[in-house]
């Protein structure tokens, strides 16, 4: 290779000249990274498997508080002036509870997860609303507010599923279709 002259087998536009033997090292480093890329995507399925217990858990509290406390929960709508409070206290109780419930055990998780994301950013809008608003002008009232660790959740099960060890994953795996 005969860098003065501009002579090498390879180029490349961003890096300039590259030499077979950088080329080798790498294709070497690139083959680790994609080879421990691939042993950490087996983490995923227990990654959410813990992610759906312990938010769907938390879940199922709030929900559980709201369904036994449903009047102060109507006054609470009431005084953000969320439209058919009473109504909408029961609903939200509900879909706290029992979409914790089917969180806990993976099934319709993605659709679960997407009722239980809605309900986080209505929550942001109704009673965080100055959080919500902040998120690029300061993230750190946004990243603080209740709902924040509950949407996270939430779209991480949205966008990933459920993982292998859920109800979802056993009737994937029955249907022969992946999670």
């Amino acid at each position: 290779m005969d860098l003065v002259n501009g002579e090498c087998e390879d180029s490349s536009p961003l890096l300039g000249p590259v030499d077979a033997e950088e080329r080798d090292m790498m294709k070497h480093l690139l083959r680790y990274y994609f080879l421990a890329a691939q042993k950490f995507s087996y983490l995923r399925s227990p990654l959410l498997l813990a992610v759906r217990l312990y938010w769907g858990w938390q879940f199922v509290q709030t929900g559980w508080g709201k369904m036994h406390n449903i009047g102060k929960i109507t006054g609470f709508f009431m005084s953000l002036h969320i439209p058919f409070p009473a109504a909408n206290a029961y609903f939200v109780s509900g879909l706290e509870f029992f979409g914790g419930l089917l969180l806990i055990i993976g099934f319709v998780s993605r659709f679960t997860g997407l009722l239980l994301a809605f309900n986080m950013l209505v929550a942001y809008w109704t009673a965080d609303h100055e959080a919500l608003v902040s998120v690029f002008s300061d993230p750190g009232k946004f990243y603080v507010a209740d709902p924040y660790t509950f949407l996270f959740a939430s779209l991480m099960v949205l966008i990933l599923g459920a993982g292998m060890f859920s109800v979802d994953g056993v009737i994937a795996t029955r249907l022969e279709v992946q999670v």
